[in-house]
């Protein structure tokens, strides 16, 4: 090896550990980017199930041969509290409306969302057997 071969090699030493960095960064930077929406997709499916855990089938609406799905709008809280519901699609059936809109409520406080505050849509649906 010749003096100048020697002086090159940490420029070029250098270069090659740049752009491993350059390249772990980014690589990072994409995992980084999906993991918010997988764990926004996981609460989801967590605050669903604990709030149809809480559905029950009026006497009434049974009685009367009702059955549908509703969608229920749910605002919650940074801390996972209910903050309100609406409902963004009925059911037909007035008693399973209201149901619905009783049910995040009867869970109690839900799990904090990963992004804070946020709006989530749950359909709850009854049928008989």
């Amino acid at each position: 090896m010749t003096m100048q071969t020697l002086h090159k090699a940490p420029a070029r030493l250098a270069r090659v550990i740049l752009a491993r960095l350059l390249l772990a960064c980014a690589l990072l930077a994409g995992m980084l980017t999906a993991t918010p929406a997988l764990a926004q997709s996981d609460w989801s499916r967590q605050v669903a199930r604990i709030i149809s855990s809480k559905q029950t089938y009026p006497a009434t609406a049974q009685m009367r041969g009702e059955e549908g799905t509703a969608k229920v709008k749910v605002y919650v809280g940074a801390d996972g509290s209910v903050q309100r519901t609406e409902l963004a699609t009925g059911s037909g059936s007035p008693l399973l409306d209201r149901e619905a809109l009783a049910m995040p409520t009867r869970a109690g406080r839900l799990p904090a969302p990963p992004g804070g505050a946020t709006v989530l849509t749950v359909p709850v649906t009854w049928k008989l057997i």
